[in-house]
């Protein structure tokens, strides 16, 4: 009974064939593949063996060689390059053996009882071996794309690689350019961008394992196709990846994810992480692998995301607005002590602040909501208790960081007082909710354009929301740890 083993001989280098490989060709009577493969091999192979080259691009003609030789009680080894099983030999051979009824006598000159037998042995493929020159940028999920479109329709290959930015895979791409082929890299580039950060990681190795081996690490936005050949693997990290000591690490989750236990982890100031903080820190990741823009400056994104895993609402990301580098600059006046108090309109926001970061940094978080003082000003003057505590709080902490998240009046009382000099805000927080007079109080601060401000655009806001985005500003500190480089 003949025998076709389908081998994987890996990238390049003799090195990186396996000891099954080198044994089927040890045993082959023949070995069919492209005539540049035959070097990485022609030590192992027994004398008589008869090394056949089909040439290039004559897949079909090889696998019928191969049945051919098999079906005369021949065992024969067919090499891919790589692994077999991925754009290689092994799928051609089994769908010929399945779509090709057995051949008779005449076909063959052989007899037809003699059944050929198939057998699969993987290889390293390029994309593993270029992975381990590049670091680990395959950490997680991944893929792998050609874009060759000899057998496939580029509007399926353009489908695919748009499924694999959306869906934040670590992506390896085959085949990535030829003499005929000069403008699809280019188009792949231009679709990952609209999905990934132009920070991402992008690695590719050119000849794997090879003596003319070349490795690049550089990033999605200034990868250059025109560096690219047909010889050469392209790997694409994910939203996670991130380059350090020039090599790209895609994480796992083993820091700040379940899979590591309950056990608090250390972070780098020497303070035990607890496990709410770090799936507080992981939503966050995750949370910004599914925003529709990637290249937020990270003090709006840290205020977006603590908005977006308050809400879970997505549209925070069209009706958030922050002054340039207002989160920054807030956290930077508590730093220096400049800013001590931060006043809300109702006790609610008060309630959300975290008062474990208001200690650590010696501030104060107050409402004059229940101040005795503000029921009498509100009745004596006809105005609205919110109203009533503002004015009280603007005597009192004139420069405060002011957040509101329920009462538009109250919003629009500091306005008035900032007009009328008496108010001088470090920073504002807009984040009024209602339908009468919410959109113009926002309005009415964004003219102010010597003052921080963060704003919940709309009808949309809440105490829950000023409170988040107050929070926001306390640990900008930790918004590093969404930075490649500074996991937990």
């Amino acid at each position: 009974m003949g025998k076709i083993i389908i081998a994987g001989i890996g990238p390049g280098s003799k090195e990186d064939i396996t000891p099954a490989v080198l044994e089927a060709v040890r045993e082959a009577d023949a070995i069919v593949g492209y005539k540049y493969y035959f070097q990485f091999i022609e030590s192992y192979v027994k004398p008589g063996c008869e090394c056949i080259d089909t040439g290039m691009k004559r897949e079909r003609e090889r696998a019928e060689l191969a049945f051919k030789l098999a079906e005369q009680g021949n065992t024969v080894v067919v090499i891919s390059s790589g692994d077999a099983g991925i754009y290689g030999m092994a799928p051609l051979i089994y769908e010929m053996k399945s779509l090709t009824p057995d051949p008779s006598p005449k076909e063959r000159g052989v007899n037809s009882s003699e059944a050929v037998s198939i057998q699969v042995l993987p290889g390293i493929s390029a994309f593993q071996k270029a992975a381990s020159l590049l670091g680990a940028p395959i950490g997680h999920d991944l893929c792998i794309i050609s874009l060759s479109d000899l057998m496939t329709p580029w509007e399926v290959i353009e489908r695919r690689i748009k499924a694999a930015a959306v869906g934040d895979f670590v992506t390896a791409v085959y085949n990535p350019k030829s003499h005929g082929r000069y403008w699809q890299l280019y188009r792949l580039q231009e679709l990952f961008l609209k999905h990934r950060s132009a920070d991402t990681p992008v690695g590719y190795v050119r000849q794997a394992g090879r003596e003319e081996q070349e490795v690049k690490v550089t990033t999605l936005a200034q990868f250059n196709p025109e560096d690219i050949d047909m010889f050469t693997v392209i790997l694409i990290g994910n939203s996670q990846s991130y380059i350090c000591d020039g090599k790209i690490i895609t994480p796992r989750g083993y820091y700040g994810s379940q899979e590591s236990g309950d056990r608090s982890q250390e972070a780098g100031d020497g303070r035990q992480e607890k496990p709410g903080r770090l799936i507080m820190i992981e939503s966050f990741r995750t949370i910004a692998s599914e925003l529709k823009y990637q290249d937020y400056p990270l003090d709006h994104q840290w205020a977006l995301l603590h908005a977006i895993h308050t809400t879970a609402d997505f549209e925070m990301e069209k009706i958030l607005y922050t002054d340039d580098k207002a989160v920054e600059t807030l956290y930077d006046k508590i730093k220096d002590g400049t800013l001590k108090t931060i006043i809300t309109d109702v006790t609610m926001v008060t309630s959300g602040i975290r008062k474990g970061a208001l200690e650590r940094l010696g501030i104060e978080a107050k409402c004059y909501l229940s101040d005795p003082r503000v029921a009498e000003m509100a009745s004596s003057l006809g105005i609205t208790r919110t109203q009533a505590g503002i004015r009280l709080a603007v005597e009192e902490h004139p420069d405060a960081l002011f957040a509101f998240g329920n009462a538009p009046t109250a919003l629009m009382e500091l306005c008035n007082l900032i007009r009328k000099g008496k108010a001088h805000p470090t920073g504002i927080i807009a984040a009024p909710v209602g339908f009468v007079h919410v959109c113009e109080s926002k309005h009415m601060v964004k003219p102010f354009k010597h003052i921080p401000k963060i704003i919940v655009e709309g009808r949309k806001g809440g105490s829950n929301l000023a409170a988040t985005l107050c929070n926001a500003i306390l640990t900008f500190d930790d918004a590093a740890q969404l930075k490649p480089g500074r996991d937990l």
